[in-house]
């Protein structure tokens, strides 16, 4: 399970559900079901680490949750 935020929406146009990993630049997923996008997420997050790492780039460390004052 990742650390990274998700953010997980309803597409009418695409009839899926969208996730967006914000820390991580480009990387999105999608799938039928809620859990599936969940899942595809997470899949495509450890894709994304490890082609980073491959590449020497920095990888983002996970905020966490958001703190409002």
């Amino acid at each position: 399970m990742s650390k990274y935020e998700l953010i997980v929406y309803w597409s009418e146009e695409d009839n899926a559900f969208l996730v967006e990993v914000p820390e991580l630049p480009g990387c999105m997923a999608d799938g039928a079901t809620y859990q599936e996008a969940v899942t595809h997420a997470e899949e495509v997050i450890a894709e994304w680490l490890e082609t980073a790492r491959s590449l020497g780039r920095p990888i983002p460390t996970a905020r966490g949750r958001l703190r409002y004052a």
